[in-house]
């Protein structure tokens, strides 16, 4: 029955199902952006996003949506049904994504909660210019123009299920007691149990859910309804609740009663049935059949001969919901106790009571353990996104990058299907966005005769590339532009006060591509749009940092560069290995952990700064003492007495000096809470089996304290 609207649904899908159309017709367009023409296919699904995404907004009355949407699905309607030849290709690509991004911005106004305030007058009048020089090409090729593309209001009509021979039609009214609570929540209870066996219910009043003074009505009036099923009476009351009904009143109607019975309800009568099994294919009803008119047939769809296919026969199609991300990310942070909790079982100092007999318990903990990994595993694949998006935004970048500098870059894309935990996907757009930005802007040289010139085509060519190895995602950004010159990285360095006065020399291949992440570094000499400002890269190392990433950075001078964002599948559970220093637990994350290691005083270096180094296998590593950066009392100083873990972090090594390991654990990670200072090497904390809180190793935080000293 109707129902008033739930708009806040409404409001949910309308904005979901427009994001995903507007992602689509993005895809389509800058998939055929070099294409001379769009094909029938990418017309009629382009006509069909901007149809719903018309409809949808006329219903919820964003008046500027519904025309700027209702202005491209003309352009459309008349490339679909008049087929012109000689449509300008790139202009219309650039009406379509200007409408694309028109219509995105007011969708995150409504998403934030604000009004849908865009003027797109200007929009629509560079559309009907368009539009107006595209039928003035149809009919210069002598193309007969079509009918014109109507907005239709959207009506509301009342469609009755064919009746079946077998069908029964009952009139029912409920009178509960004049004591009962809540009448219109009972009554409701009564429509839901019937929905199992209906062809067709109404009832009335309708608005017994959204409308609590409903119940008021039911209880002096009654509660009516009008049933088509092939369910006995026996059976229909059988599913009615009567435990609070006084009396319940049940008829069983003919067809032409019910179809009278139901203006009662706000309906028509029943329409007139043509069976196509008939061969007169006559109109059949119970009374003579009255002048037709349009719209006054239901028609009954002939029967191929092949027998009915029952529910339970129909293939298995897959279900899919839709889950708000705060509910998952509540699941996600419970399974972390649950792994807490897990541990915290597994590891109880009460089972090292020397004679307990664990063989029971140690069967019931494999299981437990067993579980608990599947079904984090579970949660896990649920949280995991693909990068379809984010590199579809990553096309429309270079495409409008690349018009405005007046470059001509061809843009491949590798392993979008990639999946990466959603947090992980909102963490690295910005940085992606910067790095493909860059390669347009600084990689790909000016103009194609400076590329022709160093044997390269005229077209330069940008690859983005996504792979999922060793626990880890691979993003990288590679274009076949100029590179890097080492010289002119050092000189702007130096000129700009960012290292000092050190020598070209101290510094690696790798160490000397890395200033361009260095805050306020830009090699521009002019300031435009997209570059100049010393700001950028610098960004992209912080928000990659924050989320245990690095950034990788190859380049030859000439030939090309490649950017490579190396980052974890997931932030919230980690595979760990506890460690020992004095009477304090430490958590390092098993990728960074290169081996352990057990050394003699001999391989000790000291420096007269205070500075300290392993010589390992002929090789040098700076040498950590975490007893003595965090002042922890009893942790063991000499090296015989100790180990040695060699971690490493962006291709560089560092050892650290602990007491002994403890154990291999999957770690929750949790934030160090705002009123404890913030301690540099640290990047977190967990829960250990026992209750207590061991620190997690910042090794990245580690290392550039080293470089710093």
């Amino acid at each position: 029955m109707a129902e008033e609207f739930n708009t806040d649904s409404m409001l949910s899908m309308f904005l979901y199902e427009s994001y995903q159309g507007l992602e689509k017709l993005e895809g389509i367009v800058l998939e055929k952006q070099d294409a001379d023409c769009f094909d029938d296919s990418d017309i009629n699904e382009i006509f069909r996003i901007m149809h719903t995404i018309k409809g949808s907004s006329a219903v919820l009355m964003y008046e500027n949506i519904k025309t700027a949407s209702h202005k491209l699905e003309d352009v459309f309607y008349y490339l679909r049904e008049s087929h012109p030849e000689d449509v300008p290709h790139m202009e219309l690509v650039e009406k379509v994504l200007a409408v694309s991004d028109f219509i995105t911005g007011e969708l995150d106004k409504i998403k934030a909660g604000s009004e849908p305030d865009g003027d797109e007058k200007k929009l629509v009048e560079d559309l009907d210019q368009f539009l107006g020089e595209l039928k003035g090409e149809i009919k210069k090729q002598g193309i007969r123009l079509p009918k014109a593309n109507k907005q239709e209001e959207p009506t509301q009509f009342y469609i009755t299920p064919v009746a079946e021979d077998d069908s029964h039609f009952y009139r029912i009214v409920i009178h509960y007691r004049s004591d009962t609570q809540m009448s219109n929540i009972r009554a409701y209870s009564a429509t839901y149990a019937l929905k199992e066996v209906a062809e067709d219910l109404l009832y009335t009043p309708e608005d017994i859910l959204s409308n609590e003074s409903s119940g008021d009505s039911i209880l002096a009036e009654g509660f009516h309804m009008l049933l088509q099923t092939k369910a006995s009476k026996d059976e229909v009351m059988e599913l009615i609740d009567s435990s609070e009904a006084e009396t319940i009143d049940f008829d069983e109607i003919n067809k032409t009663e019910y179809g009278k019975a139901l203006t009662e309800f706000g309906r028509e009568a029943p329409p007139i049935v043509i069976n196509l099994d008939d061969d007169k294919g006559a109109a059949k009803d119970d009374k003579q059949q009255a002048p037709i008119a349009p719209g006054d047939y239901v028609v009954k769809s002939k029967e191929t001969g092949k027998g009915k296919t029952l529910a339970k026969n129909q293939p298995k199609q897959q279900a899919v919901i839709s889950v708000n991300v705060e509910k998952m990310d509540a699941l996600m942070d419970m399974i972390g106790e649950l792994v807490i909790a897990e541990a915290t079982v597994l590891q109880n100092p009460d089972l090292k009571v020397p004679g307990l007999d664990l063989t029971n318990f140690q069967k019931a903990a494999a299981q437990l353990a067993k579980n608990t990994t599947e079904l984090q595993d579970v949660i896990m694949s649920m949280r995991m996104m693909p990068l379809t998006n984010v590199f579809q935004k990553m096309r429309r970048i270079v495409f409008d990058t690349s018009r405005k500098l007046g470059k001509d870059i061809d843009f491949e894309v590798i392993g979008e299907n990639t999946e990466v935990d959603k947090n992980i996907i909102e963490h690295i757009s910005d940085p992606l966005m910067h790095l493909v930005r860059n390669s347009v802007d600084h990689g790909i040289e000016e103009n194609s005769d400076i590329r022709q010139a160093n044997g390269k085509k005229a077209k330069g060519k940008i690859t983005l590339e996504a792979k999922n190895e060793g626990g880890k995602v691979y993003i990288s950004v590679k274009d076949d532009g100029k590179g890097l010159n080492k010289e002119k990285l050092y000189n702007k360095a130096l000129e700009n006060g960012l290292i000092g006065d050190k020598l070209m020399s101290d510094f690696t291949e790798k160490e000397i591509f890395k200033f361009i992440t260095l805050p306020g570094f830009s090699t521009k000499e002019v300031v435009t749009e997209y570059s100049g400002r010393g700001v950028g890269m610098d960004v992209v190392v912080k928000n990659i940092q924050s989320i245990g990433g690095r950034l990788e950075i190859d380049s030859v001078e000439g030939q090309g560069s490649e950017m490579t964002l190396v980052i974890p599948l997931t932030l919230a559970i980690i595979s760990g290995i506890v460690i020992q220093v004095g009477e304090a637990p430490f958590v390092i994350e098993m990728a960074s952990i290169k081996e352990f290691i057990s050394v003699s005083e001999d391989a000790l270096i000291q420096e007269p700064s205070g500075e300290e180094y392993l010589v390992l296998r002929g090789d040098c590593f700076p040498f950590i003492r975490l007893c003595e950066k965090y002042d922890l009392p009893g942790a063991k100083t000499k090296l015989e007495d100790g180990i040695v873990v060699v971690v490493e972090h962006e291709g560089k090594q560092i050892c650290v000096l602990i007491d002994k390991i403890l154990q291999e654990q999957e770690i929750v990670v949790k934030p160090i809470p705002s009123y404890v200072k913030k301690v540099k090497g640290l990047s977190g904390c967990t829960q250990l089996g026992d209750g207590s809180i061991a620190l997690i190793l910042d090794v990245g935080g580690l290392m550039i304290e080293e470089e710093r000293r």
